[in-house]
């Protein structure tokens, strides 16, 4: 559908280490065939620019994301860049994104990146206290990152940060200080998220023995609504669940999944959501990059799993994505792509338990709702009824 904004998400899937929290696709090798991840990811690019056939959507926003994109070679980012817009149209205010990793060696890349077509830089900072990096297991120092992300701000119009909470041992006084000095840099977009202990990862066996211990409920959520004042106090509100911005200046690649549009995955394990004739396609790549590259030059396609989705459940993804979001759902427009009803009683019913918010067509998730937010969605879609 040509009014389904598109985008592309390119996945570089190296790592010079593995953070302990980090469930990512991600891998560390002794030495990384960049030339040849590089030629499977335009060979996957240019299989897909042919799928899609002759009418193409304009690309609104491309992602270079990782493991650690900023390891790449500029020229490696250019050629990627320069490949997308010999296959497709894309868009003059086109939005280019690449995560980055603070090491004081990556950051004299900056500059390359700015030349190869990156207007957008996401700074993986996770903390400014250093006994807290370690513990992280990041490479970098606090003192480090705020070089890296001085440099940053020098060379990219747009500039985000990451941080990590609800540490163990972290007190709200100690995120409050933490917050207030990465607010002082004075980027417009931060990616504030609550420690995650994820299956498979060894901080997941540190907290099956007891020796990794995050802070309960009534703390983590302190330590939600301290972050919540003081983002919203200096101007960036949350826009969705962990991410906070300027008016302006939210990150609309990611905006592009809330709102369920249309993207490709290109590359190791790199997932997508292409909309063809009204119909969503749900893709994911194989995750290992060597298999990945094999199969790319065997087919042209890294593709180990393709799922038409059934409307009803391409719609029920679309309410779950979008209910992340502040600015909720249009419902009619929600409607009219998926050709239901929501049916209002039920709407009102959820509002009265203060569940969601239904003014002038837009139906939102409150604070509440998110808490609760699949069986929010089972209780919609379980309302939803064919014209």
């Amino acid at each position: 559908m040509k009014d389904v904004p598109f985008g592309i998400y390119v996945h570089w899937p190296f790592c010079e280490r593995k953070c302990p929290y980090c469930d990512f696709n991600s891998h560390v090798r002794a030495a990384v065939d960049e030339s040849g991840w590089l030629g499977a990811a335009l060979a996957e690019l240019t299989a897909l620019a042919a799928w899609q056939g002759g009418e193409r959507p304009v690309v609104s926003t491309i992602f270079f994301g990782g493991g650690t994109p900023s390891l790449m070679q500029a020229g490696a980012v250019s050629e990627i860049i320069d490949g997308i817009a010999r296959l497709w149209p894309v868009a003059e205010d086109v939005e280019i994104t690449l995560e980055a990793n603070p090491a004081s060696v990556e950051a004299d890349r900056f500059r390359g990146y700015r030349t190869a077509g990156v207007n957008r830089l996401s700074l993986g900072i996770q903390s400014l206290d250093d006994d807290a990096l370690k513990f992280l297991g990041r490479l970098h120092s606090a003192a480090e990152a705020t070089a890296a992300l001085s440099a940053a701000q020098r060379t990219f119009p747009r500039v985000s940060i990451d941080l990590i909470y609800a540490r163990p041992g972290q007190s709200t006084d100690a995120w409050r200080r933490e917050l207030k000095d990465a607010l002082s840099f004075g980027t417009r977009h931060l990616s504030l998220y609550q420690l995650t202990i994820e299956p498979a990862t060894p901080f997941a066996a540190l907290h099956r023995r007891g020796d990794l211990k995050t802070p309960d409920d009534e703390l983590s959520a302190a330590l939600y609504e301290t972050t919540q004042e003081l983002c919203e106090a200096e101007g960036l509100p949350a826009y969705e669940i962990s991410n906070h911005a300027r008016p302006g200046h939210e990150a609309r690649h990611n905006l592009l999944y809330w709102r369920y549009g249309s993207y490709a995955g290109i590359g190791p394990g790199a997932h997508g959501r292409l909309t063809r004739a009204g119909r969503v396609l749900a893709t994911m790549n194989e995750k290992l990059p060597e298999r990945w590259a094999e199969k790319v030059r065997e087919s042209g396609s890294g593709r180990v799993e393709e799922i038409l989705l059934e409307p009803a459940e391409a719609a029920r993804e679309h309410l779950l994505m979008n209910f992340r979001l502040r600015e909720g759902i249009d419902v009619a427009a929600y409607e009219k792509r998926w050709g239901i009803t929501i049916d209002r009683a039920r709407i009102a019913a959820l509002a009265s338990d203060d569940l969601v918010t239904y003014s002038g067509g837009i139906l939102v998730a409150t604070p509440r709702g998110r808490l609760v937010l699949n069986a929010l969605i089972a209780a919609l879609a379980d309302g939803r009824t064919r014209p």
